[in-house]
């Protein structure tokens, strides 16, 4: 990424949607996860000449980070989606509660998990195992995405994604 992303607490980003519910009916059906992505993937299309295309395009990613967030919490409390625009970046952030006493070490050894497969004839790059890691999806998106520690129970997921739409 040529550019580097700004910080979370940068005013530059404008609030856009938020939404939170109950960890415990969130995984309580997988397919949560396709419809948060569903939603939150047509609004980050929102504004772009192709917003389809566009949308269409992040649904990818933000389905990996949704579905990542899906299995890394299995404790009780709100878990949260939020995205925000500057005017050269879409930020999606997820937070959530995990287990107690977990710190950075533990959320950066969570940012180099493997992912799920996106599909045989998606043309990313995909390990012998049949994953793809998150810094390959990072690269593949032009997006930096990294996982911390949000206050003392809880790890946030956050991507800074290109508002350009030159992806290839």
């Amino acid at each position: 990424m040529k550019e580097e992303a700004s910080n979370f607490d940068d005013h530059a980003f404008a609030p856009m949607v938020s939404m939170e519910m109950n960890v415990g009916m969130f995984k309580s059906q997988w397919q949560f996860c396709d419809r948060i992505t569903e939603y939150l993937s047509d609004i980050l299309g929102q504004g772009h000449s192709d917003p389809a295309r566009y949308s269409n395009f992040l649904s990818v990613a933000t389905n990996e980070l949704v579905e990542l967030a899906f299995r890394s919490t299995g404790e009780p409390g709100r878990i949260s989606f939020d995205l925000y625009r500057s005017a050269t970046f879409n930020r999606l952030r997820i937070a959530f509660p995990c287990e107690e006493g977990s710190d950075r070490e533990h959320a950066r050894a969570r940012s180099s998990e493997r992912q799920p497969i996106l599909g045989a004839a998606s043309g990313y790059p995909v390990e012998s195992d049949g994953t793809v890691p998150l810094a390959n999806l990072a690269a593949i998106f032009r997006a930096a995405i990294r996982i911390e520690k949000d206050g003392t129970r809880g790890i946030q997921i956050i991507a800074d994604f290109p508002s350009t739409e030159d992806f290839q």
